[in-house]
């Protein structure tokens, strides 16, 4: 068969996005190449396995990107194009209560094959309008997002030719990820006025920051680590201006949920549609050391320490109660775990955690988007109306690691008897 008319696997396709992402990134904020040198560095120094799950096969590919969005017809048609690289949209996160007027969800692979093939992971913000107090400030900005087309014609054909089809053939691939990553890219020419920039930047800057602009420009990339304190030291120690402090749990034996960390967002140079020429500051590089899954039960109980001082997410003492071994975190049923049997023996290992934090979020957003003092939009869930704009639920990531720990048990429990069985008639 010729090579064109080979279909493509979504794992792959996921991949090669991934890949080409990176490669874009790197090209158009050098200091993102930085950052993975250095987060290489650290986890070759590092690679006796602090973080749980398949850190050697995963750690050097995987990536999660960020956008933010400005309509519900935007975030339906972008659930359709990740849908072609076999990204579901996983979870809900309000980041409003926090200052930041976006509310958002994580597409990603779901499932341990898909997870081990290309873990990449794209979080993913709708802008709430509503939150605008000025009515006319919020008419403007609805009034300059419903004259932009992010997505060409080409790929939603494409996206349509897949969910017809089932799937791409090689050469068809190919034009799919080009015009994929046409989306993602920077714009160095704004779509507004500098006058009309400087008044949305007024109101917040995320919302100049997704109005203003042609595209959703990707705000960052985040590299693994496993030792994001040592990233952190290292990211300080060449001078680079990083964030003050690690948004997160602190740091443990056994590490718990997700640890993020950022150098701080880049001044760029950008064209406005009046011809003056000014500087937005919105993307930045940020590193991730993931840990394990919490039960509900489990991040009740992180949830009720975090609520705990001033900036619980940075004292290691309001956490000294969390367990910090696997024997409690399992008998306890405070983690998820994945099991296997080898020979006549249970084995198992904590899952990973493979999803966000809504408080370090706002925390990285808020960091790079320079506001010491962010308003606080004291407004209730919106996630009914997220999910109409989206086209489908989101799904919960607690059953997602429910479902695969219970699975992977009972697949192991199998697997003992038929051994323990077969060895009995041996004897």
């Amino acid at each position: 068969m010729n090579a064109s008319h080979r279909t493509v696997s979504s794992d792959l396709l996921r991949a090669r996005f991934s890949q080409a992402m990176s490669d874009l990134y790197r090209a158009e904020v050098p200091l993102y190449g930085e950052l993975l040198e250095i987060v290489a560095d650290c986890n070759r120094a590092g690679a006796s396995a602090t973080a749980p799950g398949t850190l050697d096969e995963r750690l050097p590919v995987e990536r999660h990107g960020a956008i933010r969005l400005g309509t519900p017809q935007e975030l339906r048609a972008m659930r359709r194009v990740l849908a072609v690289l076999g990204m579901q949209p996983v979870g809900y996160y309000d980041l409003a209560p926090a200052g930041v007027p976006v509310h958002s969800t994580a597409f990603r692979p779901v499932g341990a094959d898909s997870l081990g093939r290309s873990p990449f992971r794209l979080f993913t913000s709708l802008l709430r309008l509503e939150l605008i107090a000025d009515a006319g400030l919020r008419q403007q900005a609805a009034t300059i997002l419903a004259r932009r087309q992010i997505f060409s014609d080409r790929l939603l054909a494409l996206v349509a030719l897949h969910e017809k089809n089932g799937e791409l053939s090689g050469a068809q691939a190919d034009e799919f990820l080009q015009h994929a990553l046409d989306v993602f890219r920077w714009q160095r020419t704004a779509a507004v006025s500098h006058a009309t920039y400087e008044t949305l930047h007024r109101a917040h800057r995320l919302i100049a920051d997704v109005v203003c602009f042609k595209g959703p420009h990707i705000n960052h990339l985040t590299p693994r680590t496993c030792d994001i304190d040592a990233v952190q030291a290292c990211m300080r120690a060449r001078g680079i201006d990083v964030k003050e402090s690690i948004e997160g749990p602190p740091r443990r034996r056994h590490p718990i949920l997700l640890r993020q960390t950022s150098f701080k967002a880049l001044e760029e140079a950008v064209a406005f549609s009046d011809g003056i020429t000014g500087s937005h500051t919105a993307r930045f590089g940020e590193v991730e050391q993931r840990g394990m899954a919490l039960t509900p039960k489990g991040r009740a109980f992180y949830d009720r320490l975090l609520a705990q001082g001033d900036a619980p997410n940075r004292s290691d003492d309001v956490f000294a109660g969390f367990p910090d071994d696997l024997q409690t975190l399992r008998d306890d049923g405070l983690a998820y775990f994945r099991y296997w049997a080898e020979g006549t023996t249970l084995r198992c290992e904590p899952l990973v955690y493979e999803d966000f934090l809504p408080v370090s979020a706002a925390g990285i957003f808020q960091s790079n988007l320079g506001s010491a003092d962010p308003p606080s939009f004291m407004t209730g869930s919106a996630r009914d109306a997220f999910e109409l704009a989206l086209g489908c639920p989101v799904l919960d990531e607690m059953a997602l690691y429910k479902d695969e720990s219970e699975t992977s048990l009972r697949q192991a429990q199998a697997l003992l008897a038929t051994t323990c069985a077969a060895l009995q008639e041996q004897a």
